[in-house]
């Protein structure tokens, strides 16, 4: 893995003259604020003082470590909360799960009900028609079939 960028010392030296300047227009500018505004404005530096003493970003030594430790972390930390017990939580995850299974299966059953009627009639119109059924197999009288329904 590759090591976090650090800026070098003349580029984080820049920065700093350039919040000195910025700290002093500002200090200079406040001096004709109201007292709590500029008690606001007091706290909102010091707490941006101590935000920037903080390293932003600290680089991850081992990622296999960091994975081991989350694996071990308790179901809290990992979002499960406290709120309510975990197996509530899979049971209600799961029904749209179920919904969806069912769903399916409803759909394959309808199909094939589908299916199965389609074929029934026909199978119906065969038996009940005038010709046998051995007459729709034979080649010659599908082409009588063809001429005699293009001739009408």
């Amino acid at each position: 893995m590759s090591p976090v960028l650090q800026p070098d010392a003349q580029a984080t030296q820049a920065m700093d003259a350039y919040a000195r300047r910025l700290a002093a227009r500002l200090t200079h500018a406040s001096d004709d604020l109201p007292h709590d505004i500029s008690e606001r404005l007091r706290v909102a530096r010091m707490q941006a003082v101590a935000q920037r003493k903080r390293p932003q970003v600290q680089p991850v030594q081992n990622l296999q470590g960091a994975t081991a430790q989350l694996s071990h972390a308790p179901v809290a930390q990992l979002g499960w909360g406290s709120e309510g017990g975990t197996w509530w939580r899979a049971l209600v995850s799961a029904i749209p799960l179920v919904a969806l299974v069912m769903g399916l299966i409803a759909i394959g059953i309808d199909q094939k009900q589908k299916t199965a009627l389609e074929f029934a009639e026909v199978d119906t119109a065969l038996l009940t028609d005038e010709l046998p059924p051995a007459a729709y197999a034979d080649p010659g009288f599908l082409q009588y079939l063809e001429t005699t329904r293009l001739s009408q």
